[in-house]
Order: structure tokens, then sequence, then C-alpha cells
């Protein structure tokens, strides 16, 4: 895959097929550190422990479109070839959460790419889905809960291509305040 936000969009996806109503992303950019730390979260039907010890093997998938699921199992060839990896937990009816970390300076890590667009697409598109996104950046933060939007600009408000456009728009314009990884190729 050719940036991150693409890896980021195939793990979202996992979690919408398992049936996810929240879906929290956290990306964290720790300069001093030179590590960036995803985190991506739902509230989904959870993996029995069977399938969760096979989760990242390529040939192991619950699609019945095709025999690979390779979803995973490419993320956490990058992670470690970036310098870091990646964990997966889950419990049946409890969701799953997906960590990855890797090195933010590495030389052949891809860039985050542009993660707003592929959000607020997911977001336009999912109806009754909920999004929970915290982007960091050194001691700088930013937060976005649909939840939260829904309430202060209407129920309908999120299916609106103009409200997304604006709030994609307010995304990208923090995140290059604060001088995030997307940021830079604006």
């Amino acid at each position: 895959m050719e940036d991150i936000s693409l890896h980021l969009m195939d793990i979202v996806e996992n979690s919408l097929m398992a049936g996810a109503g929240l879906i929290g992303v956290e990306i964290e950019e720790d300069l001093a550190a030179d590590q960036m730390r995803i985190t991506v979260s739902d509230n989904g039907r959870g993996m029995e422990p069977e399938f969760l010890a096979q989760v990242t093997d390529p040939f192991v998938t619950t699609r019945d479109t095709r025999r690979v699921g390779l979803g995973l199992s490419l993320m956490l060839a990058n992670a470690c070839n970036w310098g870091g990896g990646l964990v997966v937990e889950s419990n049946p009816g409890q969701g799953t959460t997906v960590r990855v970390w890797f090195q933010l300076s590495h030389l052949d890590r891809p860039p985050l790419g542009d993660w707003p667009a592929t959000l607020f697409g997911l977001i336009l598109t999912r109806e009754g889905v909920e999004f929970r996104y915290r982007h960091q950046v050194g001691e700088d933060e930013f937060e976005l809960d649909t939840r939260e939007l829904r309430q202060e600009l209407g129920p309908k408000a999120l299916a609106d291509p103009s409200v997304i456009a604006l709030l994609r728009r307010q995304t990208r314009e923090a995140l290059s305040q604060m001088g995030s990884d997307r940021a830079r190729l604006l």
C-alpha cells in the first residue's frame, strides 16, 4: 500500500464487517521517541481465541469472497520493516483493538497519506456508525467524535457532503498547525 491511511482504512473495514457501531482511531506521532503509534479499536463482535491466534496469517480470513486476508499480515510485515510491530487484542462480544507502532523517521516508511479524506469518506458512507478520532503530535492534540458532532449539528448533518468537506478542511488545518506527518503532504 502506498500510504498508511490505506492500511487504516482496511483495519476500519474489518471493524465494520465485525458489526462495530463505534470505531476509535488514535494516531500519535511521538517526535522525541521517533515513533508513530496507531490504535484502532471497535465494539464489534470480537474474535474467538483460536482465530485471534492466526489473525495475521495471510491465509486466514473471515471473508467468503476470497481465501486470503492480507490486511493485518501486510500491516504487520510493514510495521516490522519500519522498526516496529503490531498487536491485536480481542474478546468475543467485546470488540477488537489493533495496535501498530513503527519508527517515524524510517527511510522506507510511507507517509500517513490523506487520512482526513479517508476518515470523512467512511463517516459519510457509514450511516449508523460512530467514529472517534484522536491525533497527537508531541504535546498538540486534535480530537473529533461524531457523536458530539451529531449532538451539536443535528443527527443528519454528517450525511451532508458539504458539512463533511468543511470538517475535512478544518481537520487538515488542525493537523497542519500541529506539524503532523499528513500535513507535510499538503
